[in-house]
């Protein structure tokens, strides 16, 4: 059996590939360096996984599309689905499209999520590929590419959008990071740290997740609107304004407050012990 990887000399290609192999796969990738091309990929393996930026990912789909068979699988690695899931079934293979919710920096898919939208697959193809990643620890998360990107736009768009947001308040403001060192309090540190960890990626990952998600406006509308009224309430000065505003929120996300203690609780217990 073969596996190949468009764009697998990139970091998540890189990540993937021994997964593969180690399931009795022999790998092949190419990239803008590589002799191995595209359409080589596309004409000799039973697996095809595209793995190029967001941008990009219909345009390649659309490139080879033409060349696959009806026994082939073809995937994708793309933040976002139902386009390019559209566009890999205008081709004849069978087709998965995949969402890795982890970046490629993680040492290993155990224990993280993989979300997986079979669009065109028989059972036995699909059910093989996901044994793959939960042999190797994954959890699999089956979605349609609909499904997909609604959550992606609250998943990704929001997180990342309020991230932004607060490094752009700090800028705005003028604030030194490093003076705030001494002031630091461990709920800062995480939040200060997810701000870095975000701005030293690429940004053009980040724009794509929010620029290309048709269902990330309608999120952000919902964000600008809860900042509008929580600065009025603030502003206000009304304590019971601000209680009833909070205890909303308390009452929606329920028996999750909880868990978020007791997970950010160990976080801070494993921070104190570095």
């Amino acid at each position: 059996m073969k596996a190949g990887i468009i764009g697998g000399t990139g970091k998540m290609g890189k990540l993937f590939a021994p997964v593969f192999e180690r399931a009795g796969y022999s790998v092949m990738v190419s990239g803008r360096s590589t002799p191995v091309t595209s359409k080589d990929i596309a004409l000799t393996c039973d697996l095809v996984v595209v793995s190029v930026p967001i941008r990009d990912t219909i345009r390649v789909i659309g490139e080879i599309a033409p060349l696959l068979r009806e026994d082939q699988l073809l995937c994708d690695f793309t933040s976002l689905k139902a386009g390019p899931v559209a566009a890999m079934l205008a081709s004849k293979a069978q087709v998965i499209g995949l969402h890795p919710m982890f970046g490629p920096t993680v040492s290993s898919i155990a224990r993280q999520t993989i979300v997986m939208c079979p669009a065109r697959v028989n059972g036995t193809t699909l059910s093989d590929l996901r044994r793959i990643f939960t042999s190797e620890g994954a959890v699999c998360t089956i979605a349609t590419p609909e499904e997909h990107d609604r959550m992606m736009a609250i998943v990704q768009g929001l997180t990342h959008f309020v991230t932004i947001c607060m490094a752009d308040s700090i800028r705005r403001l003028g604030v030194d990071i490093e003076k705030t060192g001494p002031f630091m309090s461990p709920v800062y540190q995480i939040e200060l740290s997810l701000v870095g960890r975000l701005l030293s990626q690429d940004p053009a990952l980040y724009g794509d997740i929010l620029q290309e998600n048709p269902f990330v406006p309608p999120v952000l509308d919902a964000c600008r609107a809860a900042a509008g009224e929580l600065a009025e309430i603030v502003a206000s000065g009304d304590p019971e304004a601000f209680a009833a505003f909070f205890s909303r929120d308390t009452e929606h996300l329920g028996a999750y407050c909880g868990r978020g203690q007791v997970l950010t609780d160990a976080l801070i217990e494993c921070m104190v012990k570095k």
